[in-house]
């Protein structure tokens, strides 16, 4: 119990420093100090908003993002490029979804078996390197397993030409979909 009254001290803490940090530099010349001749003199200010100041920076306090760098194109609140994650995610629907990372950037596949080979199955992992969509943004690992004599499953290698086609229909559809962004 003792810890719970120490968290909700903390949070309450946390609520009070960001309602004082809405504040604004400029409340203060509203009200000037007064001497004592009754003539009035502006508060100085250590770091004015026109030197590009601020007790947290130039930004301010930024706490879910702040201002996006123009580069940043095809990304909608996700740590990576909104375009790849959509292009992976659709180049890959066919396999099951095993888990899927939008702010690290990482999906991973379950195991799957084509219906026409269903002695051998795949699992991929697709890794979104960077915010911009770029070809070196994106790494795909790919892993394939066939059944052994003895009914068990044996890792097989996968050529580096299957990963690098699989790299190049996500990235292909990641163009048709900046295609159709732009259209709109």
């Amino acid at each position: 119990m003792n810890g719970l009254r120490s968290g909700g001290a903390l949070v309450s803490i946390l609520i009070a420093l960001s309602l004082a940090a809405c504040g604004s530099m400029e409340s203060q010349d509203q009200f000037p100090e007064t001497k004592p001749s009754g003539k009035s003199a502006p508060i100085p200010q250590a770091n004015s908003q026109e030197q590009g100041g601020g007790l947290f920076g130039p930004d301010g306090l930024v706490v879910f993002g702040g201002k996006q760098n123009e580069q940043d194109q095809g990304s909608s609140g996700i740590g990576v490029n909104a375009l790849l994650w959509r292009a992976s995610l659709d180049t890959l629907s066919f396999m099951p979804l095993a888990s899927a990372d939008p702010f690290g950037g990482v999906i991973i596949t379950d195991w799957y078996s084509s219906p026409d080979r269903p002695s051998e199955r795949m699992k991929a992992t697709v890794y979104i390197l960077d915010r911009r969509l770029r070809a070196d943004g994106l790494k795909v690992a790919l892993f394939r397993q066939q059944i052994g004599p003895e009914r068990q499953w044996i890792d097989v290698p996968v050529s580096a030409e299957t990963v690098g086609q699989l790299e190049n229909a996500i990235l292909t559809r990641a163009r048709q979909l900046r295609i159709q962004a732009i259209g709109e």
